[in-house]
C-alpha cells in the first residue's frame, strides 16, 4: 500500500500566512523578546515565521525545546517531558512559543506553566496549525495560522515516524492500492 499526500497548505499559502502572523505579533507589544522554537515539528514554520518577523521589524532571541508527549507512537501518552530544555534565562522576558500544531494542548499548556513559573512577563502561543476538536488541555493559541481538519498532518517540518518532514506544503495521507 502506498501512502499519498494530499495538500491541505501550499507552499504560497504558507509564506503568506507566516507573513501575516508576522505583522501582527509585530503589533502585540512585545518587550526584549525570546523566541522559543518547540522541536522537532516547528521547525521549519519556526525557521518561516522568524525570517518573516525579522521582515517585520521584530527584535527578538532565538532558543530551542524539545518536549515530547508521543514517543515513537501517533498518539499522546499525555505524559510531557522536556528533552531539551532552553538555556536562556526567561525572568522577566516576554516569551513567544513557536509550535507545529496545537492538538490535545497538554503539551503547550506545560511548556507554558513552566515558562511562567520561571519568570517569564508573558508566555505567548503560535502555532501553525490548530485541532480544537482534539482539546484536553485549556489553552489556545494566541497566533494561529490554520484550523486543521481531523486528518494526521504531514510535511513542512511534521512527520510520520520520521518521515515527510522535508516536504514543502503541509498534507495529509491516504492509503492507496
Amino acid at each position: 500500500m502506498t501512502e499519498i499526500i494530499h495538500v491541505l497548505y501550499d507552499e504560497e499559502t504558507l509564506a503568506k500566512r507566516n507573513q501575516e502572523l508576522a505583522d501582527t505579533i509585530a503589533n502585540a507589544g512585545y518587550d526584549n523578546l525570546l523566541v522559543i522554537a518547540v522541536l522537532k515539528g516547528s521547525f521549519v514554520f519556526a525557521a518561516d515565521l522568524l525570517r518573516s518577523l525579522y521582515r517585520a521589524g521584530v527584535p527578538l532571541e532565538v532558543e530551542f525545546m524539545s518536549l515530547s508527549s508521543y514517543g515513537s507512537g501517533t498518539k499522546s501518552t499525555g505524559n510531557v517531558r522536556v528533552v531539551r530544555d532552553i538555556e536562556t534565562i526567561v525572568n522577566g522576558r516576554d516569551v513567544l512559543l513557536i509550535d507545529d500544531i496545537l492538538e490535545s494542548g497538554r503539551t503547550l499548556a506545560y511548556a507554558q506553566k513552566l515558562l511562567k513559573e520561571r519568570g517569564a512577563n508573558r508566555a505567548d502561543i503560535a502555532v501553525l496549525l490548530d485541532k480544537p476538536g482534539k482539546r484536553i488541555a485549556d489553552i489556545q493559541g494566541d497566533y494561529v495560522g490554520f484550523e486543521c481538519p481531523d486528518e494526521f498532518v504531514v510535511g513542512y517540518g511534521m512527520d510520520k515516524a520520521h518521515s515527510y518532514r522535508e516536504v514543502p506544503f503541509v498534507g495529509y495521507l491516504k492509503g492507496e492500492g
